[in-house]
């Protein structure tokens, strides 16, 4: 299996025990998978996807990195940090207007050296994306289109070699729970589930996704991925767990439940939480628990994707005290 990968993130991340919060809860063992100490700019899960994506970005010729996100982007933060360590050029093109001064991961990126195209309206940043990507061709930049969230079939390569890893690590656990929004997480992790054996039950908690979306995206996703590993698996809708109930509030909108998981996560166990995603995801797998959607005597896995420099964004800092 000759797969094209550069080996830059801190693996294995630990698997830790959250004594105090499953006490707490009253409800199933937890136990959390440290994708935020990865390593690169902070952390967080996409660092194994770009493994992949640089890798291909270098064996294509590329001189130059071209992604888009919000403003606050973990994945641009991330992208921009590789970027500077693989002596690429990186160019970002965000959703926002441009701050005063910049914080948290906006201020990262820049720090990074990357060049950063602003766009006010969501609805223009594919547009401008494509034809930032294309102008860059026109210039000889010798592009690499990285895409959303890194969640193309290369991208996904990361979480399915994850699954690989928490195998590695004896995982004994009946639910993987995670944030999921783009896919990459989620079909990587679906993937790596089929291929590596594991026999529990792999929950998304969409950040901004309706269950529909996910569905279709998702089991496509892995099913191109797993072209790259040797014969084509199709998977079907079915095999997606995935739960929309969380994200009502909007992309990126505080809401009480969310500063609940940052604050029971700080407060019992030193953990930081993002406001975006995985503090979403850990207040939807608080919900569960309080309604008993685990049994008691279940152990559930969370997948702390990173995120953390949001915490300091101004848009954020405030609302979470």
């Amino acid at each position: 299996m000759n797969i094209p990968r550069l080996h830059f993130a801190h693996l294995p991340t630990p698997i830790e025990t959250l004594s105090r919060l499953s006490e707490i809860l009253g409800g199933p063992h937890l136990l959390i998978k440290r994708d935020d100490q990865t390593g690169l700019a902070f952390g967080g899960n996409k660092t194994r996807k770009l493994e992949f994506l640089v890798a291909e970005a270098r064996d294509q010729g590329a001189k130059t990195l071209v992604s888009g996100g919000a403003l606050q982007s973990n994945h641009c933060r991330q992208t921009a940090a590789a970027a500077a360590r693989f002596g690429f050029k990186c160019i970002l093109v965000l959703t926002g207007e441009k701050p005063k001064q910049p914080s948290a991961n906006l201020l990262l990126d820049e720090l990074f050296g990357a060049e950063i195209i602003y766009v006010a309206d969501r609805n223009d940043r594919d547009r401008i994306l494509q034809g930032t990507f294309d102008r860059a061709a026109e210039e000889r930049m010798k592009p690499y289109l990285v895409p959303y969230g890194g969640s193309n079939s290369t991208g996904a390569l990361g979480y399915a070699f994850a699954m690989k890893e928490l195998m590695a690590q004896n995982l004994q656990a009946d639910w993987i729970v995670f944030a999921t929004s783009s896919g990459g997480t989620h079909a990587g992790l679906l993937l790596g589930q089929r291929v590596f054996g594991y026999k529990g039950k792999v929950l998304g908690i969409s950040v901004d996704e309706s269950e529909e979306w996910l569905k279709h995206c998702v089991p496509e996703l892995a099913s191109t991925a797993s072209e790259k590993l040797g014969k084509r698996i199709q998977f079907t809708p079915d095999e997606v767990i995935a739960n929309a109930n969380y994200c009502s509030a909007g992309y990126g909108v505080l809401t009480e439940q969310e500063r609940e998981a940052i604050r029971l996560f700080a407060t019992y166990e030193g953990l930081l939480l993002d406001p975006v995603y995985t503090g979403r995801a850990a207040a939807g797998m608080i919900d569960l628990i309080r309604k008993r959607f685990f049994k008691k005597d279940e152990t559930v896995l969370f997948v702390h994707t990173g995120g953390q420099p949001a915490l300091f964004a101004d848009q954020y800092a405030k609302k979470i005290q």
